[in-house]
């Protein structure tokens, strides 16, 4: 691992709050930060799981929030024994929103079997259109203008795409106002739906109200929901456990996007700052504690904060080059598209940011996260029941093409993720590279779904079994086992138990037609 940053580490366009480090931030691996905390619980809170996050905790996978039944919220919930704990649902044609890829395979080899050929490529548009229309049209019409209110406020408040100010400053109201401010648009190349986001956090957050109706906020939602107190005496705290496990957008859309714009004026003004694919420390930190004074409010007796993985794991963002940048370096040269391949990637040609950019917003994620950790310390300084959960470790430790296949570029601190041994026995086992399967079964990956961002339901499980654990420290008492049963999620996850033989496929042509014309990256530039 290389000890020293040097110059061609450095990305000219750095902000100088911007700490670049040579290796990762050492994560704890003592959640109280070796703290003691003295409570005397009162009572049995209302509610026993409550959770504030984005989409990692929303239960997004494969480009679309749909299975949110299989959330790591709810599987925690379940090992609880307590079956009370409220989400929303997006049960819809095509499964979800904005686009369920998963859905859209299964719709194609419906078609077209397990093989897809050049000379099927218009059709196939023809049947990704019909696809992407009938989606359009559910969202943009009966499933996401006016969903059907629930009668309480739901216990998972995450909303996928919302970053820390939006948890302490958007409301379903104001999701009401941005759809009708813009017209739905029915672009016969663009079949997207219009303010996706904001349809989906309607049914988060359209129950989340106070007298006279008053639109909350999701931390606001959790305070009102602390504020129910106990069953015995309705005072006290009223949650039991709180899970805050927010920013990961804060730098993701410097992944998404392949371009990296540093906030600047407008950071905490969420009718601009879009513009922003990364936040600078400073601001980041800015808007933490806001969010921080904010969680302080909500009357929960345990909350845990987890922290941002390094977005640049996932493998959307797939390393090219013919070797990584130096000797001990976890970097490539270069991100860029998972099915782009190396011998093919052209730097002019294609979207792409470079290995000192990556290293500099790990950087500041690493800062994020040392934020985070010192927010907790102090909290438990005070007598607050706060705890750190590791998050950005676990993707660390599974880290597939930065630390496993390259001991050299491992740090100190790293030792494998052991993997439990019902996933240890899947052949192959499972880990982080972009998900690949064919006619013979899924060949690698498993970790990660069909977008390359976001978890599927194995990996959500790891998620939910490390969130248990630092809850059993806390003394939650688990009315089911609190190790969760892996064979039952393989079973339920359906990439996992039934691979789509089309993947592998569906690649190469994307290779192919990337490598030659730089199409489908263009195309799906244009629509983020």
């Amino acid at each position: 691992m290389v000890k020293t940053v040097t110059d061609d580490m450095l990305d000219p366009n750095t902000p100088e709050d911007v700490i670049i480090r040579p290796e990762p931030r050492t994560p704890t691996t003592d959640p109280t930060l070796g703290i003691p905390v003295q409570l005397s619980p009162q009572g049995t809170p209302k509610h026993r799981l409550v959770t504030l996050g984005d989409s990692l905790t929303h239960g997004f996978q494969s480009g679309a929030i749909f299975k949110t039944r299989l959330a790591y919220p709810v599987v925690v919930a379940q090992a609880l024994g307590w079956n009370q704990f409220r989400f929303p649902t997006y049960d819809s044609p095509g499964d979800g929103l904005p686009l369920n890829f998963e859905s859209l395979v299964q719709r194609l080899q419906g078609e077209y079997g397990d093989r897809l050929d050049w000379w099927e490529l218009i059709p196939t548009f023809g049947t990704v259109r019909y696809f992407l229309d009938e989606v359009e049209d559910y969202w943009e019409g009966p499933g996401g203008t006016n969903p059907p209110r629930p009668a309480a406020i739901n216990h998972n408040l995450a909303v996928y795409g919302w970053d820390l100010r939006n948890t302490f400053a958007r409301t379903a109201e104001i999701c009401r106002q941005t759809i009708a401010a813009t017209p739905d648009r029915d672009n016969f190349l663009r079949q997207v739906v219009t303010n996706a986001n904001d349809r989906a956090a309607l049914r988060v957050l359209d129950s989340a109200r106070a007298e006279g109706d008053r639109a909350l906020t999701p931390v606001q939602a959790a305070a009102a929901l602390g504020a129910e107190g106990t069953v015995e005496t309705g005072a006290g705290d009223g949650i039991e456990t709180l899970i805050v496990f927010i920013g990961a957008n804060n730098a993701l859309g410097a992944i998404l996007t392949f371009r990296v714009n540093w906030t600047g004026p407008g950071y905490d003004d969420m009718a601009v700052n879009d513009q922003y694919t990364v936040w600078r420390p400073i601001h980041f930190k800015a808007e933490l504690d806001l969010l921080v004074s904010e969680v302080k409010k909500v009357r929960a007796r345990h909350v845990i904060w987890c922290t941002i993985p390094h977005v640049t794991i996932a493998p959307f963002a797939k390393g090219v080059g013919s070797e990584k940048v130096r000797p001990g370096s976890r970097y490539f040269p270069y991100y860029t598209y998972p099915w782009i391949r190396s011998q093919d990637f052209k730097p002019r040609r294609h979207a792409q940011i470079t290995g000192a950019q990556t290293r500099t917003i790990d950087s500041a994620i690493d800062q994020y996260n040392d934020m985070i950790a010192e927010a907790v310390r102090a909290a438990r300084q005070q007598g607050l029941d706060w705890y750190l959960c590791e998050v950005v470790a676990l993707l660390d430790r599974l880290a597939y093409r930065r630390y496993i296949e390259d001991p050299t570029a491992r740090p100190d601190w790293w030792t494998p993720y052991p993997l439990p041994p019902e996933l240890q026995a899947l052949q192959p086992p499972p880990d982080s590279r972009f998900f690949v399967s064919d006619r013979t079964g899924r060949k690698q990956g498993g970790l990660f779904s069909l977008d390359g961002i976001h978890p599927t339901t194995i990996g959500y499980g790891l998620l939910a079994q490390e969130i248990i654990n630092v809850m059993q420290l806390a003394g939650v008492s688990f009315d089911r086992s609190p190790q969760l049963d892996f064979n039952r999620l393989i079973k339920l996850d359906s990439l996992i138990s039934q691979p789509p033989p089309l993947i592998a496929n569906i690649l190469n042509l994307f290779a192919q037609l990337d490598s030659n014309f730089n199409l489908i990256g263009t195309l799906l530039g244009s629509n983020l």
